[in-house]
This record gives structure tokens, sequence and C-alpha cells, in this order.
């Protein structure tokens, strides 16, 4: 039979940290969509033998996995995957205050790399399934505009694509959309502290890229694929859309100004069943750093907008470059 788009699937393994990078068997299903791509490097080989056509020589000289997780409705439930692979490798905490929920922190490297969670993850259809190992990411982006949900998609790398069949009777775990009407932004001082000052009524449209620094290394190591992932630079970029009014003219003087700013996106969904320090699911981005770009003014249906570009910097007076915080009830990722 012919493979069905329908049915489809994409299915998610967590290996260990210190895993040597075989695939393992699956244990969720992710609520989205992609296809892997087997990107081995097969290549014809150049040579003068007389034959105007060319000969049949080819050589395989490296392996390699890539997937690119289609942009779908960010969720509370699924969104730490992405982060995993990105950034971090966190543990989550119950919530003290004697709530249900569970609080995964995932902080942005600075004087030294985060352990970041390698996944197997197992794509395909009715005809054939495949399997990618260790696979990490290369960036993500997360992305909301109004009356629509927040927006994640990732860009994925591993080892080696092989056909497989797929872990058998997996369930679709629950997940819980994050809608951008929902989320609250604020902006203040780095002398102050994340989430101080509230800006309503402004915030139109909002994107996060965050591209890891995550490389693979191919050495000479006995084997086609790399050998190891190299931590370098994070780049975090985030753009913002506001009404042009008093508080984004604000802003866009601090640009000229070169002035530190904290900003803060704070969403919150579906209560969580028991409150506590939390009492919603909850994604909270903070961000340290300053305004690199802003553009001339435009317009959205008839009323002017201004659009700024942050990016995400250490600072000293905080000694942080920021974090993501995910709130949902899973006390681990599946």
């Amino acid at each position: 039979m012919s493979g069905i788009k329908s049915l489809r699937k994409l299915q998610f393994g967590r290996q260990a940290d210190s895993d040597s990078g075989d695939a393992i068997p699956a244990t969720t299903i992710w609520r989205g969509t992609g296809t892997l791509e087997d990107a081995r490097d097969l290549h014809y080989i150049d040579e003068d033998v007389g034959i105007l056509s060319g000969t049949d020589r080819t050589n395989t000289s490296s392996l390699g996995a890539k997937l690119s997780l289609d942009a779908t409705p960010g969720t509370y439930e699924q969104f730490p995957h992405i982060l995993e692979m990105n950034i971090k490798a966190a543990t989550p905490a119950s919530d003290s205050g004697g709530g249900s929920g569970y609080i995964y922190t995932y902080t942005i490297p600075t004087t030294a790399g985060n352990t970041v969670k390698p996944y197997s993850i197992q794509g395909g259809d009715n005809q054939q399934a495949e399997v990618a190992n260790f696979m990490h990411g290369t960036d993500f982006t997360f992305a909301g505009e109004e009356k629509k949900e927040w927006m994640m998609s990732s860009n994925l790398f591993g080892r080696t694509v092989a056909n497989t069949t797929f872990t058998p009777a997996l369930s679709l775990p629950t997940v819980y959309e994050a809608n951008f009407g929902q989320t609250l932004l604020y902006i203040d001082d780095d002398s102050n502290t994340w989430g101080s000052t509230l800006k309503s009524n402004t915030l139109l449209q909002a994107s996060l890229k965050y591209t890891s620094g995550l490389i693979p290394k191919f050495t000479a190591d006995g084997q086609l694929y790399f050998s190891f992932v190299q931590t370098t630079m994070p780049k975090i970029e985030l753009t913002l859309t506001f009404e042009h009014d008093a508080g984004s003219v604000t802003e866009k003087t601090n640009w000229k100004n070169e002035t530190p700013r904290l900003i803060r996106l704070l969403n919150q969904g579906p209560a969580l069943t028991t409150p506590g320090l939390y009492t919603y699911r909850s994604i909270i981005i903070d961000l340290a750093g300053k305004w690199l770009k802003f553009a001339k003014i435009g317009n959205r249906n008839g009323n002017d907008i201004l659009e700024g570009t942050f990016t995400g910097r250490y600072n000293a007076t905080q000694a942080s470059s920021g974090q993501i915080v995910v709130v949902n009830e899973l006390s681990s990722l599946p």
C-alpha cells in the first residue's frame, strides 16, 4: 500500500545525556508535523578515465540526519521537548506552594555550556518508518500574533537515519494550547527585576528566535557520523510589534540611548488542578539585553505601529542573560 499523509507520525524518545547515540524506543507522540531527512553526503567521484558520461563510482563520506519540526500551536506539555534539545535538560521542580504544577526552568547559558537532552525520533507513515538518533536543536522559533496561538517550530540535527518500525501502542498525549491573547508584556530597567512594569494595550505580535550554538563536530574517530556536539555562542533575537504609543516611543528612545532592558513575556493558560505558587499553566520568557534596531513607523488596519528587535545578552546587574520557564502538570517529560 502506498504511504498516506494522514498516517504520518513523529515519535520521540529521550536518550540518556551520556548515551553513545544508539537509537532508543519512542515514549511519546509529537503533536505536530515534519518529516525526517537523511543528510548523508553521497557523491560521484570525478575521474579522467575516457568515459564521456562519467562512471557510476560513488562514495558516502559522512552520515547525518535533519528534521524541521513545522510550526504548530505551542503547548505547555510539548514546548519543553524543543527547549530540552536546544537550551538544556531541565529537572522539573514541584510547586513549593503545594500546587499541582511542575516547573521546568531553562536558563540561558553564560559562563559554561548547558547539558542538553539528545532524542531519538521516529518518523514516517504506513509504508515505512525511519529513526534518527542523537538529535539536537539547531534553533527554535516561538512566535505569536493577535487572535492566534503562539506557534513553535525547531530545526534539529542528528547522526544517522535508518529504517525501523514505530514503537507501538503509544497514546496521544494531552496538551493545552498557549494563546497569544493570554500573554502579558513587562519591560523594566536592569536595576529592577523582571516582571515589575506591565505594558498594557500595546503588544500586537512577537517572535523569539533562539539559535542554540550547538554544532556537530566530525573528527577522525572511526565513524562516518559526527563524534560529539560542540557548544558555541547562542544567539537570541526577540522581535516585538507595538502600537505606536507612548510606551513604544519610550523604548525607541532606550534604543537610541543604548539602555539595557529586561523583558518578560508571561503567558498564562488553563488553570492547574490545584493552585500554588502558580495558578495557571504558564510560559515565562525572561530576557536581558538591548534593543538592536527599530523599524520605521508602519501601519496595521489604518493605525500606526512600531517594530523593535531586541537581542538577548548577558547583563552584569542581573548576572544573567535570562531564562524560559514552563509550568505544566507533568512530573517528568514522557
